[in-house]
């Protein structure tokens, strides 16, 4: 059953108290990985007696995976399909996922193989020890050293140090969460590899176990070094968000007094250098230079920082999603629910 984007609102969905567990999967162009990804989640989830959902969100694929979602959904009456009109990037397509999530408590998981369903039951129950956040650490990661491993880890590290919270995989897909903590987080850019920094500023109590990691049976991976950059930029976001969301002034403060103690020093310096020195100081390029570019400098990274939250407003005021869905499918009333057997 395909409904039309216009029949049901782009509004979060409120959580079912009925729903015990929706996993969310982000899926671009992995045509050949869905049909094992949905009977491994069936028979990770169902001996666990639980009603569930399976929510996969094609981002833009251009392979065949929307012909096969749709092939999918046929045979998988708890399957609930969501396609996007474009690429937006996985930040948009988890979000796509958790307005449409109903569970009390979602698992993401990528759509590559690489996670193992059967760690779903060992993240519920380590959730259930008091825990919002649960997350994977692929101990044993199954990845190439220098273009996947390494930076990860640096990154790992990195961002356990801006943002204090201190996990070993801030990457792995395979996350647990409580549904009232995603209700709480909006996704821009590429946040969502900071979701546990989100979380814990929100106050969620987080954790990490080890999952299995297994190396990729179909197609390439979609990242690269490349992304590394707009994973750093983003950090700073987070680390804004965290220190200065609230207060503001505590940063453009600080910066303003630095810049005018830093033109008081210049100002006394020339003083000295012109009454003392007797020198002539008008002539003095590099001097002048020094002082436009610091004070741009400046300038670019408060604009900046103010861009980031006129548009997260502008967003949240709008009530306006950083994605459009083309179809859904599985929307029905009474459908997308997989009752455990």
């Amino acid at each position: 059953m395909i409904i039309s984007p216009r029949d049901r609102p782009l509004s979060p969905t409120a959580t079912d108290p009925s729903l015990d567990l929706s996993v969310v999967v982000p899926v671009l162009n992995e045509e050949e990985s869905l049909s094992p990804l949905l009977r491994g989640l069936t028979q990770a989830i169902a001996p666990l007696g639980c009603s569930y959902e399976i929510l996969c969100i094609d981002d833009g694929s251009t392979d065949g995976s929307e012909i096969e979602l749709g092939r999918l959904a046929h045979s998988y009456p708890s399957l609930r399909v969501i396609i996007l009109r474009r690429n937006y990037g996985q930040s948009a397509a988890l979000a796509a996922g958790f307005d449409h999530a109903r569970g009390r408590i979602i698992i993401t998981i990528d759509g590559d193989l690489q996670n193992d369903p059967q760690d779903i039951p060992r993240l519920l129950e380590v959730l259930d020890q008091g825990f919002d956040l649960v997350s994977g650490w692929r101990q044993h990661r199954q990845d190439r050293a220098l273009t996947r491993r390494l930076p990860s880890q640096i990154a790992n590290r990195l961002i356990g140090w801006v943002t204090g919270v201190h996990l070993h995989d801030y990457g792995c897909g395979l996350k647990a969460y409580r549904a009232e903590v995603l209700r709480d987080m909006n996704l821009y850019g590429e946040l969502h590899r900071f979701l546990p920094a989100l979380a814990f500023i929100e106050g969620a109590r987080i954790t990490e176990v080890v999952v299995q990691h297994h190396r990729r049976r179909f197609g390439r991976s979609k990242y690269g070094l490349g992304r590394s950059l707009r994973v750093c930029l983003d950090l700073l976001t987070v680390y804004f968000m965290k220190k200065f969301l609230t207060q503001p002034m505590q940063i453009f403060g600080g910066l303003g007094l630095g810049s005018m103690g830093l033109g008081l020093g210049l100002a006394i310096y020339l003083a000295l250098v012109k009454f003392g020195g007797r020198q002539d100081i008008g002539d003095r390029p590099l001097l002048v230079l020094a002082v436009v570019l610091f004070l741009a400098g400046i300038q670019l990274f408060s604009v900046g920082l103010l861009a980031e939250l006129v548009m997260r407003t502008y967003h949240e005021s709008q009530q306006r999603p950083i994605y459009r869905v083309r179809t859904r499918v599985n929307f029905g009333t009474n459908l997308g629910l997989g009752e455990g057997r």
